[in-house]
């Protein structure tokens, strides 16, 4: 049982050094996830101590740096809005926004919910807060902070996905995380943010040559009715029984992996060119043992990988913009052909496949993203799974000063089924976070460790 002890209102350091009212437009990369949920990932961080060392030292020091870090990542306290003269969304924040952070107590077994056991995916839900949606206006963050007494704490973020992408969101927690462990209460000096965490807000520098925009725009205001403005999120369902599960590869399990694949390529006398990266290598096989595992009555299976556009684009724009701006690409092949014992490498000539055509433009065949999501795939038959996340993030070197997470969870794919891939805490390979049914997620591990051990 979680219980919540208090719920602060965090307003930015040097308040008065913001703009009195700003606003910033979405770009045709922000609108694309407009009504798609808020995605959610928990930290747990091991810390056995007394409640009153908390409660009288850490949460001083960690609303302290929130407070910091929100001066550079203002935007977080606005609204999203659809106003009437605006043809599309905006953030518009105003002096005296601020940010709710949640802080709860818990009597759950932290060791349990942090360990590498299968759990429920529903026994994470209370260590998340919500964000504030109506047809009119939504929140764009919320924080939750929950300790274990004697145990640990998590710290449990929750983003509107139409505001922040996967890098944007690890850069903020980043952020906070980076002035809490340099925070020294009582000290008149406050740390600054290293310019590799400050964020680029200019929205001139996304170039919008095809009208991606007005197409997306309009996609979503025929979604559900016409001149449909409602801002309310899609509420997916978490499917009963959802089982969670994080596996890992060690950079051994990987090499093992692109060297089997690479042997099997000569074994067929094939000369594709694959695309043998540890994100490829990885998510692919976690494709093929999800299938393996499922009872998939599809004909064709697809898998959708967002790409980080920033390099990408024709002027490429700074490491550090805040917002939305990533891709997809789709590798569609036949699930026979996956089920079958060459299934590993035929998953990676399609993703190859597909991430070749990057060379062709990033934004290559973006009219149809917004009709992916909406209204599903062109091809009949299909089954549909996506890739989230990028061990590139690094979530685990996020050290608010009390050491790296013991385990990091992306909660939100128990809703909408994906993959999600990450770093992992001793810097040896990756994790693959997975959802699914009991019987399933049992038959995938089963497969998984099999197939490394091999």
């Amino acid at each position: 049982m979680t219980k919540i002890i208090e719920i602060f209102n965090v307003s930015p350091s040097s308040q008065e050094q913001l703009p009195s009212q700003t606003s910033l437009p979405l770009t045709f990369f922000d609108i694309l996830w407009l009504r798609l949920p808020p995605v959610q990932r928990i930290f747990f961080y091991e810390f056995p101590n007394q409640p009153s060392l908390f409660f009288n030292t850490l949460l001083p020091k960690l609303k302290k740096s929130l407070s910091l870090t929100l001066y550079h990542f203002y935007p977080l306290l606005g609204h999203l809005i659809w106003p009437h003269d605006s043809h599309k969304p905006i953030i518009k924040h105003v002096i005296g926004n601020t940010l709710l952070l949640t802080v709860a107590e818990s009597d759950a077994d932290f060791n349990l919910l942090s360990g590498n056991n299968l759990n429920e995916a529903s026994q994470i839900h209370d260590l998340l807060p919500s964000l504030n949606i109506s047809h009119d206006q939504a929140s764009v963050l919320a924080l939750q902070v929950t300790l274990f007494p004697n145990y640990g704490i998590s710290i449990g973020i929750t983003s509107h996905h139409a505001v922040l992408d996967g890098k944007t969101s690890t850069s903020f927690i980043k952020s906070w995380a980076y002035l809490c462990n340099k925070l020294e209460i009582g000290e008149s000096e406050s740390p600054l943010l290293p310019d590799e965490f400050v964020p680029f807000f200019d929205r001139k520098v996304i170039n919008d040559p095809n009208g991606l925009e007005a197409k997306y725009v309009g996609d979503w205001l025929n979604q559900g009715g016409t001149n449909n403005r409602s801002l309310m999120v899609w509420d997916l369902e978490v499917p009963e029984g959802s089982t969670r599960g994080l596996f890992r590869l060690t950079r051994l399990d990987i090499e093992k992996l692109k060297e089997f694949v690479v042997s099997k390529q000569k074994d067929r006398n094939e000369n594709k060119k694959l695309h043998l990266s540890t994100f490829v290598v990885s998510i692919a096989y976690a494709w093929v043992c999800s299938l393996k595992a499922g009872e998939i009555e599809n004909k064709n299976v697809m898998l959708a990988v967002n790409i980080d556009c920033r390099n990408r684009l024709d002027q490429p724009i700074p490491a550090t913009y805040f917002g939305n701006c990533i891709g997809a690409r789709m590798a569609t092949v036949e699930t026979s052909r996956l089920l079958g014992e060459d299934g590993l490498i035929v998953a990676i000539e399609v993703i190859s496949e597909a991430l070749e055509t990057l060379k062709d433009g990033v934004l290559n065949g973006a009219e149809n993203w917004s009709s992916w999501l909406l209204e599903g795939v062109a091809i009949s038959d299909v089954k549909t799974i996506g890739a989230a996340g990028s061990p590139k993030f690094e979530v685990y070197s996020t050290d608010f000063g009390f050491g790296k997470p013991k385990k990091v969870e992306m909660a939100s794919i128990d809703r909408t089924g994906a993959f999600c891939i990450s770093d992992t805490r001793n810097g040896d390979g990756v994790e693959i976070g997975f959802v699914s049914k009991r019987k399933a997620i049992e038959a995938f591990a089963a497969i998984f460790f099999k197939g490394i051990a091999s």
